[in-house]
């Protein structure tokens, strides 16, 4: 059991992250307008992303379609209901979605079916008559932003797609932004209808990224990543500072806070789930570290967590490293989160092993090459 005290010095600097981040809201609005332009960041591939725009007025158009009959194949078997109606009703508000299947309109095989119902291969399920309000049609991703995810592919075949995804795009829509990796990719091609996330990365990091064409191979994967033992992801991140070889395992739980303004922070807390990650030492450079991190659990931000709680914050984290080293950073090029998903490994539906590397992207490289030659 981590001791309370032993995490004080540690939970200090989230607490004064958190505090700087409220302050920075606070005084946000000071100064002129010319002030707060020249005070924005250098662009970065962030800017590639299309942000929803402000809404203008939908025209909203209700259809009212008639019941639907669908037959549940083995590539749907194992989803709950909640879930697959969530997917072929776009459109349809969540509360309405439980609300039919609450009031028994949804029937799978003529009977009644709670939330939680996973569906089996052979089910006929009815679809009741609802109303879908049709919206403008979605934002298509910009050249850019299509270019960078053609040459992203690592691999692929009828059941996987794997991409070494760049940092800055988030991998699904929401908090402003009208669409992530998966919606994309939905859009580039049309005809998988079934594309889904097996996992996740923040925003930040880059890497492989794995999206499954078909339920088959997403279920398949997800009962290997609950074993824990049987998918092995592999990191590369630069931490600031000398890690001592000796440190192999961070053993330290995590909670997550929520603030008001609706972002994720994560600290070592006693009453926080349970979070190991395995550490291993690659190159050092001059107060500086190239790490290889190995997750062990799946926490939310567990790496720049764990590194942040073992005295080594990860360079350009915004969330957890001080603001002073980020800027020392820039010197050396470094205008992102040093945190990239460097290869994959797990089975196949026909038992072979897949391992997918993917390479660290030039700007984290430069970075490296630049860190070596100032060591001269």
């Amino acid at each position: 059991m981590v001791c309370e005290k032993a995490l004080e010095g540690i939970n200090s600097v989230v607490d004064n992250r958190l505090k700087q981040r409220r302050n920075v809201k606070r005084s946000g609005s000071a100064g002129t307008k010319s002030q707060r332009v020249q005070a924005r960041r250098p662009e970065t591939v962030r800017e590639n992303i299309v942000r929803a725009k402000k809404a203008a007025p939908a025209e909203v158009v209700e259809v009212v379609p008639t019941v639907q009959w669908l037959d549940i194949d083995d590539d749907t078997a194992g989803q709950r209901i909640d879930n697959f109606l969530l997917r072929i009703l776009k459109g349809v508000p969540k509360t309405r979605i439980y609300r039919i299947l609450r009031k028994g309109e949804v029937r799978v095989n003529k009977k009644r079916i709670t939330a939680d119902y996973r569906l089996q291969s052979g089910d006929v399920v009815r679809v009741p008559p609802v109303r879908v309000a049709e919206a403008n049609a979605p934002v298509r991703p910009s050249g850019n932003v299509i270019e960078q995810l053609e040459q992203a592919v690592l691999y692929e075949d009828e059941l996987l797609l794997i991409i070494n995804k760049p940092s800055g795009l988030a991998v699904h829509g929401g908090s402003g932004l009208s669409y992530g990796v998966i919606e994309a990719l939905r859009q580039l091609r049309p005809d998988n209808k079934t594309l889904e996330l097996v996992h996740r990365l923040d925003r930040d990091t880059s890497g492989c990224l794995v999206i499954a064409k078909r339920r088959s191979m997403l279920r398949h994967i997800h009962n290997q990543l609950q074993q824990r033992d049987k998918v092995e992801k592999l990191y590369q991140a630069l931490v600031i500072g000398k890690w001592p070889t000796r440190k192999q395992l961070v053993n330290a739980p995590l909670q997550k806070n929520v603030l008001q303004s609706g972002e994720r922070m994560v600290r070592v807390h006693v009453d926080g789930k349970k979070s190991r990650t395995a550490f291993r030492v690659l190159e050092r450079y001059p107060n500086m570290t190239l790490v290889e991190a190995y997750p062990i659990t799946g926490r939310t931000h567990q790496i720049r967590v764990h590194c942040l709680h073992a005295g080594h914050a990860i360079a350009g984290d915004d969330k957890y490293a001080l603001d002073e080293d980020n800027q020392r950073f820039k010197a050396f090029g470094l205008n992102r989160l040093f945190l990239h998903a460097a290869s994959i490994q797990f089975e196949l539906l026909d038992g072979k092993t897949l391992k997918v590397e993917a390479p660290l992207p030039k700007e984290l490289q430069d970075v490296l090459t630049t860190l070596k030659q100032s060591s001269h």
